[in-house]
């Protein structure tokens, strides 16, 4: 059985975001964005790498101690640039963390980590978590899942799954965007080019069930209300969110 020895995460952080530019960064409560991503990830994992394209974050996260690669400038994909990292590491398990996560749970990489170190046979996990509120419901930035019997998902969707014919029959989960790779299957996967589905929702992931491999989908309830950053909106949620966690 694989172990936490050989896991590493890799958190992609490219400093041209669209609707924040050097989102990695932008000052939240004194440090980097980056820095606070970096730190709870270190908290799960022994072997954490930053993988950027951009020479500024290279210097930011080296000024705090920590780790980072650059990568190169064309990826399509936050997965083919943790996948160009991976490469260069002697490992079982990669764990993807995004970059604009700076409250992510550490419990939470030990989850998505979990079905991997258990079933030899799973190639990929990621996280669900219980909606329970109807706007988030009706966004489209909600990524919905839906799971069979074994927990493996069926389908990842922008819009409502499953369809409330029968409301109360209806347990609608988001995705949480982190995810585990065996090593192997990542650096198959991120070759193949997007498949129909995937393009058509703006969805990665897809991609690997349109290809019939097994995502398995983990149940937590950890990480709930913390704000991840995409907008200069945002970054005001999570100084606020960070103001209020340290009183």
């Amino acid at each position: 059985m694989c172990s936490m020895m050989n896991v590493i995460g890799v958190i992609p952080a490219r400093y041209g975001s669209t609707r924040l530019p050097g989102k990695p960064l932008a000052n939240l409560g004194g440090k980097p964005v980056i820095q606070h991503t970096y730190e709870r990830v270190c908290q799960a994992l022994d072997t954490v790498i930053v993988a950027t394209d951009d020479q500024r974050v290279i210097d930011a996260v080296e000024a705090f101690g920590g780790r980072a690669m650059m990568t190169r400038t064309d990826h399509r994909c936050g997965s083919e640039r943790v996948a160009e990292v991976a490469a260069k590491f002697d490992v079982e398990i990669v764990v993807n963390v995004q970059g604009d996560e700076p409250f992510i749970d550490p419990l939470m990489i030990e989850e998505v980590v979990a079905p991997l170190l258990a079933d030899s046979e799973a190639v990929m996990s990621t996280l669900s978590r219980a909606i329970v509120d109807e706007e988030s419901l009706g966004s489209p930035g909600t990524v919905k899942v839906v799971t069979d019997q074994r927990g493996n998902a069926l389908l990842f969707s922008r819009s409502v799954i499953p369809y409330p014919r029968h409301r109360e029959l209806c347990q609608w989960r988001e995705h949480v965007g982190l995810y585990a790779y065996r090593k192997a299957f990542l650096l198959e996967y991120v070759q193949w080019p997007p498949t129909p589905l995937e393009r058509a929702e703006d969805l990665e992931q897809l991609r690997v069930l349109e290809h019939g491999f097994p995502i398995r989908v983990v149940e937590t309830e950890h990480g709930r209300g913390a704000p991840c950053i995409d907008t200069p909106a945002d970054l005001v949620r999570a100084d606020e969110y960070l103001r209020k966690t340290l009183r």
